[in-house]
């Protein structure tokens, strides 16, 4: 599917949806739990429904409760069809019943590399599959780390197909983490091998710290022991433990949150986020410090009625500046368009692991951002962008392959907002394998939907 979204003012009151990360770890943590678990407004999009069907594959029983359900333990103010919670009865460490033999993962990465772990805890295979992309998207480092720790496992080359058969027997295993979710896997999983399996993980390459901390202090709400260098580089986890049962709300996505900040950006809002907690350990809100650094105001604020919220806004020129990246390499594609608006250039560094997201972000970024006028350098770890304060395209409707890739789809369509000429996007479809409502959201002048 195609979008072509005009140049218009983008302002207004804008309520974040769940995060994604936060979800997927509630939804399979609720699956291996003894008992019943209630996840309030999670993320409703197409990474969140693959984590749902493999919860159901391992033998979990997930309700859906939605606003207009009179069924529904919690009512929602909202009207409608809107999801308001899960309710999960979990499998207990599979200790019920055996899973299914086959998982589709559709294009979600989180569920794929936490899932593998998950499925190396049962004695019955389980295949995996996913999408184009995913079977183009390497899980070799987990793999040998789950076989280090007596887990079988075969794949295409490290890619999906892939088939996992428990059990798991402990040991000692070195995974470097160019994604931090082939660490946070094990560290989901490993708590319920056997008691006296003890698994050991050094971890000599580590991206994506703050998800690690995320994953964490899960572990430590669920009073579950485990031992951790202060940097990360080696954890010893004893088995014997279990997950338990909850009743927990998904904080909003600072990632997603990116986008409509960057649209704030770019035309100069003021655009108001709710849902945001300035405390949650998402190493996605470091673009709020970019954007300051940048030149926008970016200002936090709390009432009665919608608790904390974030404004964003610009009168001046934007500039730009050097942003490391490696925590954080989600944020590059807003990032990058942020930075053609910029005037001088912009330096997104120490993010190679860019390249092994759905797609090759650098190399997309730049080759697309070419047909807005706008020069880039590609390095080995990063992209530089050339800025000069707008957008020159060539042409009179420039089409841009979103590559089927929810983040440069969303990046492009807010990147478009302040063009001299009308954006066409392919692949659009795609934002919703995070953020289904967001091209919706950003094609209207006035945002009504929300109040503050």
């Amino acid at each position: 599917m195609n979008i072509r979204i005009t140049p218009h003012k983008f302002s207004g009151v804008v309520k974040i949806p769940a995060s994604k990360s936060h979800t997927i770890r509630q939804l399979l943590i609720a699956s291996l739990a003894d008992g019943v678990s209630e996840i309030k407004y999670p993320l409703d999009s197409l990474d969140a429904r693959s984590c749902v069907s493999a919860c159901r594959t391992f033998g979990a029983e997930v309700t859906e409760y939605r606003a207009d359900d009179p069924s529904n333990p919690n009512p929602a103010d909202e009207k409608g069809e809107k999801l308001v919670s899960w309710k999960v009865v979990g499998n207990n460490g599979f200790k019920k019943i055996k899973p299914q033999r086959n998982l589709d993962v559709g294009n979600s990465g989180t569920t794929l590399y936490l899932a593998l772990a998950v499925a190396g805890l049962q004695s019955e295979p389980v295949e995996f599959t996913g999408d184009e992309q995913i079977q183009k998207r390497s899980a070799a480092p987990l793999l040998d780390a789950l076989s280090g720790l007596g887990v079988q496992c075969k794949s295409n080359n490290g890619c999906a197909p892939i088939t996992i058969k428990g059990t798991w027997k402990g040991g000692r295993v070195s995974l470097p983490c160019p994604t931090s979710q082939y660490l946070s896997a094990l560290l989901i999983a490993s708590p319920l091998a056997p008691s006296g399996a003890v698994t050991e993980i050094d971890v000599p390459l580590l991206n994506e710290k703050p998800y690690i901390e995320m994953t964490l202090s899960y572990l430590k709400a669920h009073g579950i022991p485990f031992e951790a260098d202060s940097d990360f580089s080696h954890f010893v986890i004893p088995g014997g433990s279990s997950w338990k049962a909850f009743s927990s709300s998904v904080p909003g996505d600072f990632s997603s949150a990116a986008f409509p900040a960057a649209a704030a950006a770019i035309t100069g809002g003021p655009v108001t986020l709710l849902g945001l907690n300035p405390k949650d350990t998402q190493g996605d809100k470091f673009v709020f410090e970019m954007l300051k650094s940048m030149g926008c105001r970016v200002q936090w604020g709390k009432n009665d009625e919608n608790g904390d919220f974030l404004t964003v806004s610009r009168d001046g020129s934007l500039h730009g500046g050097t942003f490391d990246l490696n925590e954080t390499p989600d944020l590059l594609p807003a990032a990058a368009v942020i930075a053609a608006y910029a005037e001088g250039d912009t330096a997104l560094v120490n993010v190679a692991h860019a390249r092994i997201k759905e797609t090759d972000r650098i190399a997309v970024m730049k080759a697309e951002l070419a047909k807005l006028g706008v020069n880039c350098t590609e390095r080995s770890d990063g992209l530089i962008i050339h800025g000069k304060g707008a957008l020159s395209p060539p042409e009179k409707t420039p089409i841009i392959d979103g590559h089927g890739d929810h983040r440069i789809v969303m990046a492009f369509a807010t990147a478009a907002l302040a063009s001299p000429v009308p954006i066409e996007i392919t692949t659009a479809e795609s934002a919703s394998v995070t953020y289904p409502e967001f091209l919706d959201l950003l094609v209207k002048k006035n945002l009504d939907g929300c109040r503050l």
